[in-house]
């Protein structure tokens, strides 16, 4: 595939800060990923390009898309047409089975019973919806009915995380899990 055949299409988000860009060819074939950093995606060269581009805060590898946060101080209409470019010119060389360590599957073999249960209720009812939206969410602790999450992608920065979303999953866990469970950000 060239350059001038990849279709790209740029969806918004829930986020202000944070574009979903689609592609009709696969950039992650198993699992998500999310880098704040050059120094996490020292194995992915499309990642290194785009965080070349002056603006990029984090970005979330899932199936055809990458979703790409920006810091305020940028507006979006200085960096699209940079991104469009940079996905033209890097996406179809890029290795879509690239593979990362997975602490997430490491970390669910360890979970104790009541956590492994919310994140079997986040997969059915939250996560889908967070992935559709370029984010995700994990579970960093579970004591006393007191969930402690921490968002990634997209949602890491999003205004309804704080609010809307985090009441989503509290309303859900206390309905599922017939607990009276409260949820809260890590810092």
């Amino acid at each position: 595939m060239t350059a001038t055949e990849l279709e790209i299409n740029i969806l918004p988000t829930p986020n202000p800060n944070a574009l979903k860009f689609m592609l009709d060819i696969p950039l992650k074939n198993e699992g998500k990923v999310t880098y704040r950093s050059t120094t996490e995606c020292e194995d992915n060269p499309l990642a290194l390009e785009l965080f070349k581009l002056r603006g990029v805060d984090n970005l979330h590898f899932f199936q055809n898309s990458v979703t790409i946060t920006k810091f305020n101080f940028i507006e979006w209409n200085e960096l699209e047409e940079a991104i469009e470019s940079c996905l033209k010119k890097f996406a179809p060389a890029h290795n879509p089975d690239f593979k990362v360590d997975d602490p997430e599957a490491e970390r669910r073999k360890n979970l104790p019973p009541e956590l492994l249960e919310v994140e079997e209720v986040l997969d059915r009812t939250i996560r889908p919806g967070l992935q559709a939206d370029g984010g995700d969410v994990v579970c960093v602790d579970l004591k006393d009915d007191v969930l402690i999450i921490r968002y990634q992608g997209a949602c890491g920065t999003c205004p309804s995380s704080t609010s809307g979303t985090l009441s989503a999953i509290r309303s859900i866990l206390q309905d599922e899990l017939k607990r009276d469970i409260e949820v809260y950000i890590a810092p």
